[in-house]
């Protein structure tokens, strides 16, 4: 599967990313994908080591001549996420990525994620330690498991473990860019047993669907005015409550780190009412595209009967507490940055959404650049949900990463870049999870930049990346490892 790989340059690289979309890696399954790569370090000769967590190590030693060198860790996540279009069948922990190139010359999968999210980071650390024409100092690869879940791998990551003073994550998705600062987060879990009644003979059951939209990533493409599936199904839910509607069950989203593109709810409602409700649905669908229009234009909104009547729903009072509850819920852009001008600083993804026999669940993920306002909202969710009488915690919390901008390593990072391709990096803080705030907390003497190629609708299946710049990110990557060990 997916030999073309094997034709595109830099071809070390994309050797690397052959194997990886060929062995199902979603979070949580990584372990078949770690086995692979410890077979092949022994293939090699390298050292390599696992943690508690089950994190992988893999090591190199220094070019002779260069064992005085600075330690160099080059860091990536094994895990990616699990998204297909819903007319896709796809089991992400069996099914190979199939993938196949574009004329306009991006990579791109069929009809799922493509995983260059951290895929290609990954697949050119790999290509670094077999790389012997490479002048080095003393390497170490770190691998981390389940980035996009939870950010188990970096919150469980082994102290005293890692030897290198300077890390290099390869988990960034612009050309032309290098990041020094992030976003910090959390999970905020809401569960609630909500009360159900007997149907009545004069209701009927109606399937709400709202499919289409674009998704994407929830920290990079926050701002973007795009819709979220969870936050227009329940705006729709809320508009039909005049004609008595009552919910049954609700699946919307998939992953907190994914813009939600689509959502369902099953609803009844007294069949007297059903015309004005279809009617009233077709207006909420063009008003809907026109708002999100030249942002997210595929927006498909639909009322249709059920063959199969249910036989219980929400009473009509839990049902109305909980979608006033769910449309009030912070959703998007919360802050923009004032300490950095054109990067959001707080938000909140409605991530996932489900209800299923009066039992409520929801996962959002809150991201800030200000940890102080990551537990503020999280609270904020804990204070309204409390008042339809559901629980909430806090899980999987991270904190940000603090910015450098007089870090040596990314001074040599920008006259590199300056000299190979004749312009300077923008240097950036990005809306989005990285692991380096976490690795920092756990190892403060380390000094961390973020780069990687040019990388478009991550954590959806329209994920691709841009080829050439892929070869740019690889040769740059090279240049950086040698200059370090070359003083």
């Amino acid at each position: 599967m997916n030999a073309h790989l094997e034709q595109l340059s830099p071809r070390p690289l994309w050797h690397h990313f052959r194997t990886l979309c060929n062995t199902p890696r979603p979070s949580g399954h990584e372990a078949a994908l770690v086995v692979i790569l410890e077979r092949w370090a022994d293939t090699l000769g390298l050292a390599h080591d696992r943690d508690a967590f089950g994190n992988l190590r893999i090591r190199k030693a220094a070019t002779p001549g260069f064992e005085s060198a600075p330690g160099v860790i080059l860091q990536g996540h094994l895990d990616m996420v699990a998204q297909a279009n819903a007319d896709h069948p796809h089991d992400f922990t069996r099914d190979p990525i199939e993938t196949r190139v574009g004329e306009d010359g991006w990579l791109r999968a069929c009809d799922t994620t493509l995983g260059a999210d951290n895929g290609l980071g990954v697949a050119a650390a790999l290509a670094i330690l077999e790389d012997e024409t490479l002048v080095h100092g003393p390497l170490e690869a770190l691998f981390t498991l389940e980035e996009e879940s939870s950010m188990g791998g970096a919150l469980n990551l082994a102290e005293g473990w890692l030897e290198g003073h300077l890390l290099l994550n390869l988990d960034s998705e612009d050309r032309g860019q290098v990041y020094i600062g992030c976003a910090g987060g959390a999970d905020v879990i809401v569960e609630a047993q909500l009360p159900t009644a007997p149907l009545v003979d004069h209701e009927v059951a109606l399937r709400l669907s709202l499919t289409g939209l674009s998704g994407g990533h929830s920290g990079i493409d926050i701002h973007n005015g795009r819709g979220n599936a969870n936050r227009l199904l329940v705006r729709v839910l809320r508009a039909l409550e005049p004609f008595g509607a009552r919910l049954v069950d609700y699946h919307g989203g998939t992953l907190r780190n994914a813009l939600p593109r689509e959502a369902f709810a099953t609803l009844v409602l007294p069949g007297d009412e059903q015309a004005s409700a279809s009617e009233r649905v077709a207006v909420l669908q063009e008003e809907l595209r026109a708002e999100l229009a030249g942002v997210d234009e595929g927006l498909t909104l639909t009322l249709s009967p059920l063959e199969v009547r249910p036989t219980e729903a929400l009473t009509e009072h839990a049902s109305q507490l909980l979608v006033r509850a769910l449309h009030v819920a912070p959703c998007g852009v919360e802050r923009m940055s004032v300490a950095v001008p054109g990067v959001v600083e707080t938000s909140n993804n409605l991530g996932v959404v489900s209800l299923e026999g009066g039992r409520f669940h929801l996962c959002a993920l809150v991201r800030s650049l200000r940890d102080s306002a990551t537990e503020d909202l999280a609270d904020r969710f804990r204070a309204l949900f409390e008042l339809i009488g559901a629980r909430t915690r806090v899980e999987n919390a991270y904190p940000g990463w603090t910015p450098n901008p007089d870090s040596p390593l990314l001074a040599r990072f920008c006259r590199l870049h300056r000299e190979r391709l004749g312009s300077d990096p923008e240097v950036k803080v990005i809306h989005a999870g990285l692991e380096c705030g976490i690795l920092g907390g756990k190892y403060p003497q380390l000094d961390m930049i973020s780069f990687g190629p040019l990388i478009r609708g991550a954590h959806s299946p329209d994920e691709r990346v841009e080829l050439t710049s892929v070869a740019e990110f690889w040769e740059l990557l090279r240049a950086l490892i040698e200059d370090l060990a070359r003083g």
